[in-house]
């Protein structure tokens, strides 16, 4: 799968917290979680993700609570894909549960915000179109893209289930 678009960039520790702050927690519509996402960290990310689909993070994305509602409320607002340095285990695999693609990249920090990106997610290559550099990741497994290609991981068993019939 080959993902390309622009980067909207972030540092380390990027918590839930920031991601989707607490205060909207009591709600599940997808498309009023993404209206908040990132609003504590970033006022201008709602204008920012209109043309940018790409977040890069550094070390530890996605730390804090456990919450669901942080990688949904960023997939709602139209985000492709996030690379970052690490992630928090629970968010990556949330990420992953919902059909976010996340990808682990050391090199990720010198990407620059607004860069376009080529991310091929069977290879775990990252291209800089702006720069011309190349970052490598690993590569997602193949079972892991079935869940993302599928919506997530409750389309994608659903799907199998309806396959055995």
């Amino acid at each position: 799968m080959i993902i390309k678009d622009r980067v909207i960039k972030y540092g380390d520790n990027v918590d839930t917290d920031v991601i989707i702050p607490a205060r909207y927690l009591n709600t599940s519509s997808e498309k009023e979680l993404a209206l908040h996402c990132f609003e504590d960290l970033d006022g201008e990310f709602i204008d920012k993700v209109k043309t940018r689909k790409i977040i890069v993070g550094g070390e530890n994305f996605g730390c804090g609570s456990s919450r669901e509602h942080a990688p949904l409320s960023i997939k709602a607002s139209g985000v492709k894909a996030v690379i970052a340095r690490s992630f928090a285990r629970i968010f990556y695999r949330n990420a992953i549960n919902i059909g976010l693609p996340v990808m682990i990249s050391s090199e990720a920090a010198d990407i620059n915000d607004n860069d376009e990106l080529e991310i091929d997610l069977d290879k775990g290559k990252i291209r800089d179109m702006t720069t011309g550099k190349v970052f490598s990741a690993p590569p997602l497994p193949d079972f892991i893209q079935k869940i993302i290609t599928s919506g997530g991981y409750v389309n994608f068993i659903r799907r199998k289930l309806l396959s055995k019939r």
